[in-house]
């Protein structure tokens, strides 16, 4: 009985050349569908990634900025929210003099849903937009809680992390 098994390829074409009985076709096909079935184990396994979505608020400076959150990161524990929101900015930020101008920013923020409060947990500044190019790390005071201001982002946050009331 004779086994055709091209190496390191998942190709048809060239095992066929070299053998061509109806028996190393049959094996062929298997050994394809095989190779087909590890592909797609593979890809299935890589995960996606998530997807920023705008903010459909009315907040301080409109036309400025974009509010975005990631609805994959929101985590819930009790009356406390976690998110990341990005901001992306129309143009840059930061004093020219200063040591980083950026285009948009990543926040992790933790909300407290029954006191109507949130804190910074991770701040980072990046140079091109949507959290790409050079980061810079801000300084986060993860103790320090905050009150939700009215009418701000963190006021839209709020609504989208702990539900509108």
């Amino acid at each position: 009985m004779s086994v055709a098994v091209c190496p390191f390829r998942c190709s048809l074409r060239q095992c066929s050349d070299r053998h061509s009985t109806g028996r190393s076709l049959a094996l062929q096909a298997h050994v394809l569908s095989f190779c087909a079935l590890i592909a797609l184990l593979l890809l299935s396994a890589v995960p996606a990634n998530a997807e920023w979505v705008a903010v459909e608020k009315d907040y301080p400076l409109p036309g400025i900025q974009i509010l975005y959150v990631e609805p994959d990161t929101l985590r819930r524990e009790g009356s406390l929210v976690t998110l990341w929101q990005l901001i992306d900015f129309k143009w840059m930020q930061g004093s020219a003099r200063g040591p980083t101008r950026f285009l948009s920013t990543k926040t992790h923020k933790q909300f407290n849903c029954a006191e109507k409060r949130l804190r910074l947990l991770a701040f980072t500044e990046f140079s091109h937009s949507m959290g790409t190019g050079i980061s810079a790390n801000g300084y986060v005071d993860k103790d320090n809680w905050l009150p939700i201001e009215r009418e701000s982002i963190n006021q839209a946050l709020w609504e989208v992390a702990c539900g509108k009331e």
